[in-house]
């Protein structure tokens, strides 16, 4: 198994991460020795905050499905059923959605969605991993996104995607079912997890990370000298001119 302290730290490092990665696995049932969430939260993106802001060495927790019912879009994106009485909210916030022109209803169906419904999905840092992560959810400023994007292409990891925009919580899926991914976060996304203005999202496979780990050296290292290159470069055209 990976050493996901040991990653965590390295990511952080190279990419001068302000938040800890936020690992996600969706699970066919409760896990044990993980704490059970209590509580409420308006939407299943919170749930990245949660983890993400809990004290390190004790982020790890685990939701249910009924933890997802306030988000309907979510729900939807994480392939939780509504309960029967419920299941019109998420008709009502895609009307609402069309109506003001933010998206089109023939673009629902293109969604990715979770391929399987989950009993408990678990979060928690990357270091508090109980398990290899489905996911993992980095919080970037542009600079830290081109580096791990970069590395993770050239760690053949990849979807080779166009960022994502709305909903950012299908960005999950998405990465899981064809690689890394980047997303641009969505307006719901920012007010719910206060996503800082300058950043974006990269979401790579649990299973990848060790290969991008070791790319994001390389990378990091050629974008040093790079940064001299070009540097250097600017500065004697500056003064030919």
């Amino acid at each position: 198994m990976s050493d996901w302290k040991k990653l965590e730290s390295a990511f952080t490092s190279a990419l001068k991460l302000s938040a800890a990665p936020v690992a996600v696995t969706f699970s066919a049932k409760a896990p044990e020795g993980v704490r059970k969430f209590l509580g409420s939260v308006p939407s299943s993106c919170s749930f990245w905050r949660v983890a993400q802001t809990a004290p390190a060495g004790k982020s790890a927790f685990f939701t249910e499905p009924s933890d997802h019912y306030n988000c309907p879009v979510g729900s939807y994106t994480h392939n939780v059923a509504l309960p029967v009485e419920r299941a019109h909210e998420l008709d009502d916030v895609l009307g609402l959605m069309a109506k003001i022109g933010y998206l089109k209803m023939e673009e629902v169906p293109q969604i990715p969605r979770w391929s399987s419904a989950p009993k408990a999905i678990v979060y928690s840092h990357l270091a508090d991993a109980p398990s290899t992560p489905d996911v993992v959810i980095f919080s970037l400023n542009a600079n830290a996104a081109m580096l791990l994007g970069e590395a993770t292409k050239a760690a053949n990891a990849s979807a080779g995607m166009e960022p994502l925009g709305r909903p950012t919580c299908m960005s999950l899926a998405a990465a899981e079912q064809k690689g890394g991914t980047m997303s641009l976060g969505c307006v719901g996304n920012r007010v719910y997890t206060e996503l800082e203005s300058g950043q974006v999202y990269m979401i790579l496979r649990g299973r990848d990370l060790d290969a991008v780990a070791a790319s994001l050296s390389a990378i990091t290292n050629a974008n040093e000298q790079l940064f001299a290159y070009h540097t250097g470069r600017k500065s004697s055209l500056l003064q030919l001119s």
